[in-house]
């Protein structure tokens, strides 16, 4: 592994990454826990707390420019922070199901799907994983 490529791309890459690959062994764990447990719950919290940070950092990070300094990937930022609203306020209204579901979907599409894409040949993750 290349750490000193994550480091090159600044303090802003290098929260949003760390962040995101910590909510990604989190998420891994809190998926296949218990649920319910008072354990659950705090790693909940840090969790939704870490998957905020990962889409709030994203708003400066500007590799990708469609649409002024934004990109399709800021949507889906406002999407995960806005699924992370709506799954607290679930679980709080005790809408168990729409919960999980939203949680699962959040962590495969917003947490394993683009991490997937943060793996291709010339991006910093890449370099990080793989070299170059």
């Amino acid at each position: 592994m290349n750490w000193q490529a994550l480091w090159n791309d600044g303090a802003v890459i290098s929260i949003h990454a760390l962040v995101a690959l910590v909510a990604m062994g989190a998420g891994a764990f809190q998926l296949s826990a218990p649920k319910g447990t008072t354990s659950h719950k705090a790693l909940g919290y840090f969790w939704v707390g870490a998957m905020a940070i990962v889409a709030v950092t994203s708003f400066w990070i500007h590799e990708f420019r469609w649409f002024g300094p934004f990109s399709i990937i800021h949507v889906l930022s406002i999407l995960v922070l806005a699924t992370l609203v709506y799954s607290v306020q679930a679980i709080r209204q005790g809408r168990i199901t729409a919960h999980r579901n939203s949680m699962i979907q959040l962590y495969a599409l917003a947490l394993l799907l683009t991490g997937a894409f943060t793996l291709i040949p010339g991006r910093t993750m890449h370099a990080v994983f793989f070299g170059g």
